[in-house]
């Protein structure tokens, strides 16, 4: 009965080694399909996590690439302002260079020139060149009360200005033009006596000598023009004078 027994105990334990040893193969495919599948959660949550990263950087892409088109236009923009600003300013020198030109012209008229009058240089008074040319402008339109006036108000106005022989001179025409033969002789003789190198000097002999022939005083005229022969020989004028008198032998 004993050795029936541990036959029995045997037997038993070779049924549970057996169902042990049946059971050990399902348990590792189990085990196996649990990890493809863990294999797969895993790599599909990467993927997925992968999707999304590049989902995220190209957005990023796309905002950088709208955020550059933005810059691009503010520069654009920025150039167009710059250009603009540049004709501006390029304006507003021009501007202020044409009134700077302007203003010194106008301040000039306040300020003594250097002028040539008659070929002789001096200096000229503010006012002084629009007083005599209007003078000499009465005289041109025949209004010769008028221009006598003019240039004696210039002859007394402007004491020092190169303008006075002349303006001299054309107030002995303005007066002889009224037929006022001894106030235009005793001008050309203040011409000829005040300014003996001056253009006009020879002119205002001439002059004399004629008003003289038109009064009859021919002995006086020849002496007149024998003077301005004699003093301004080397001028146009003389040649006329004695051209003159050889008429009056």
């Amino acid at each position: 009965m004993s050795h029936r027994f541990s036959w029995l105990r045997v037997a038993a334990a070779a049924s549970v080694a057996g169902a042990a040893f049946a059971a050990m193969p399902a348990h590792a495919g189990l085990f196996d399909d649990d990890q493809a599948r863990q294999a797969i959660l895993d790599l599909r949550a990467k993927t997925d996590n992968l999707t999304s990263q590049m989902s995220a950087a190209q957005r990023t892409i796309l905002d950088q690439s709208n955020r550059i088109d933005q810059l691009n236009q503010q520069v654009a923009t920025l150039r167009g302002q710059n250009e603009d600003m540049a004709n501006q300013l390029a304006t507003l020198q021009k501007q202020q260079k044409d009134y700077y030109t302007d203003l010194d012209t106008r301040l000039k008229k306040f300020e003594p020139q250097q002028q040539t009058v008659d070929g002789v240089q001096g200096t000229v008074q503010p006012g002084e060149t629009e007083a005599f040319n209007a003078a000499s402008q009465q005289f041109r339109s025949g209004d010769f009360k008028g221009a006598a006036a003019a240039f004696r108000s210039f002859i007394t106005k402007y004491p020092d200005s190169p303008y006075q022989p002349t303006a001299q001179y054309w107030l002995g025409n303005a007066l002889y033009a009224q037929k006022d033969y001894k106030g235009s002789t005793a001008t050309w003789q203040n011409v000829v006596k005040s300014y003996p190198q001056h253009p006009r000097a020879p002119e205002a002999l001439f002059a004399i000598a004629n008003n003289q022939l038109e009064q009859g005083q021919k002995a006086q005229a020849k002496r007149t023009l024998e003077q301005l022969v004699a003093q301004y020989g080397g001028s146009d004028v003389a040649q006329a004078a004695q051209s003159k008198l050889s008429q009056l032998k």
